[in-house]
Order: C-alpha cells, then structure tokens, then sequence
C-alpha cells in the first residue's frame, strides 16, 4: 500500500509543441510538478505516465520514476486521464504493488506546490472523500450568463435576470491541478469526481489554463508575480 504520485506527459501535445517539457520560467515545466511532488513527502513512489524518451529521461533527471512506457493505445488523442490512470494502477498491480491512495498531477501545472498536496491528503484522509481536486470560483455568476443565437444574445437561465450578482451563490470550476484519490475507490468507479470529493479553493493567481502561447504567457507572468 502507500501513496502513488502519477504524472501523465504524453508526448504528442498539439497546441503547444512539446508542451510539457517546454522551458517555464527556467526550467521544464514538468519539473515543478516533480518538485512538488517530492518536496510534500507524502509520496512512496513518483512515476511519469509517457510515451516519450525525451520526456521520459527529462522526468528522470528532475528525480521522478519511468518504470514503464505508456501504451500506444492510451497515448493518443482520444484517451482520457482516467484510461491512464487505470493502466498505471494496473501495471503496478501486476507488478506485486498496490496503492491505498494515488494522486494525478498533470505535467502543466507550475503552480502546485507540496503544501497544496499535503492539504489536499490530509482532507482526503480526514473526511473519508473519494478525491480532492483544485477548484477555482468563476469570476462573474455563471447563473447570469448568455448564449448567442446569430447575433442575439439569450439568458442560460432567464429565472436570475433580475437577480442581483452578489445574491447568487458563489460557483466553482476545476483548475485542473491535480486529483488526490483513494486508488481502490477509483478502479471500481473509474471517476476522479464524484459525489464523494472534496476540494482545495485557490485564487486567480495560483493557476491557470494553459492551451495556447498566450494562456502560457499568462501563466510566467502570474508564476513570476507568486515567485519574486
């Protein structure tokens, strides 16, 4: 049993080229989900789920494990993180070890820190959840959005058109940081969110989306202001 931290990086990102070891500030950007990962010490094992030499030996030097390569099957375009992970758990399985709790930490996600881990394990402990992943609140009330048909602007939900913002509840998305999740409740469901998660809140400076060259620009100035 143990903790398993598993960082998937396959190695055909489209967007962004070679995107999660492209230099961040410095280094690697998977690096500081490595570094995280270690500097948290809750972790008995730190693997890199690739399909990619290059990624793999970068991983290796920052200090994490590549004990196998990720099959072609879940290396493609289409696979989910889910897929990943199960294939993971299960080659580790097959190998003789299992894990009570694992903990996926994507490769593009500079703004983890091991402090956000540990929280993270200890509410996960603590209140029994199937998983714990990052959330950040909407900036506007997502209750009084639009949808557009042509060039007319509808309400989503016309019931708050006259609702004041700051009298609507506070809604959140995933920041899609990471998910702590107890590995035996996974397999069975194969959902990293259920009705039985938790989460950790961060603000706007502590994460953002990265699916092109201006989100990546984004987030080195925001990872700048955060580390002076």
């Amino acid at each position: 049993m143990g903790n398993l931290a598993i960082i998937p990086a396959r190695g055909g990102s489209k967007r962004i080229p070679r995107k999660n070891i492209k230099d961040f500030c410095g280094q690697p950007i998977i690096a500081y989900s490595i570094k995280a990962a270690i500097a948290s010490g809750i972790f008995d094992d730190i693997m890199v789920s690739t399909d990619d030499p290059e990624i793999a030996a970068i991983s290796v030097q920052y200090g994490a494990t590549v004990p196998f390569l990720r099959s072609a099957e879940n290396a493609n375009d289409f696979a989910t993180t889910a897929a990943v992970l199960t294939e993971v758990l299960e080659n580790y399985s097959a190998a003789g070890k299992t894990y009570q709790y694992a903990c996926c930490i994507y490769p593009t996600a500079p703004f983890v820190t091991a402090q956000k881990l540990k929280d993270a394990y200890a509410l996960l402990k603590n209140r029994n959840f199937d998983s714990v992943l990052t959330i950040q609140p909407f900036s506007f009330p997502i209750q009084r959005a639009f949808y557009k048909e042509q060039d007319t602007v509808k309400w989503v939900a016309p019931e708050y058109a006259l609702t004041r913002s700051q009298d609507l509840p506070k809604t959140f998305h995933d920041v899609g940081q990471f998910y702590f999740f107890n590995a035996g409740n996974f397999l069975t469901s194969k959902q990293l969110i259920t009705a039985n998660s938790g989460a950790i809140e961060v603000n706007e400076l502590e994460a953002q989306d990265i699916d092109n060259e201006t989100d990546w620009k984004l987030a080195e100035m925001k990872f700048r202001l955060m580390n002076p």
